[in-house]
């Protein structure tokens, strides 16, 4: 964990983000708390990070995302040496569409 990152600001954030509930709250509280700019960069890098993990091109992740090589290669970083985040979140998010599918 980035010491420079941990901060009880951040706590505050991560705790008030984690109560959540659905999509729709995520909306409202995202809308408030970024920029449009800021939400669509943080969509896009989640984006780019999926594509990445399908082992898609740079040029293909570019095409489709719009995202710079410089991002793309910021957000290949961070899935190679990072804290597993996006690893941890597409694991999940598999496991809960493999859920629904279940129940469907």
């Amino acid at each position: 964990m980035n010491k420079k990152l941990k901060t009880e600001a951040v706590d505050h954030l991560f705790q008030a983000i984690l109560t959540l509930k659905n999509t729709d709250e995520c909306y409202s509280f995202f809308e408030d708390v970024c920029t449009v700019n800021e939400l669509l960069s943080f969509s896009q890098r989640y984006e780019v990070a999926k594509m990445l993990r399908e082992k898609k091109t740079y040029l293909e992740i570019a095409d489709k995302t719009g995202a710079s090589t410089a991002t793309i290669s910021r957000v290949n970083r961070s899935l190679n040496y990072g804290s597993d985040g996006y690893d941890m979140v597409f694991a999940r998010v598999k496991e809960q569409e493999e859920a629904e599918k279940t129940e469907a």
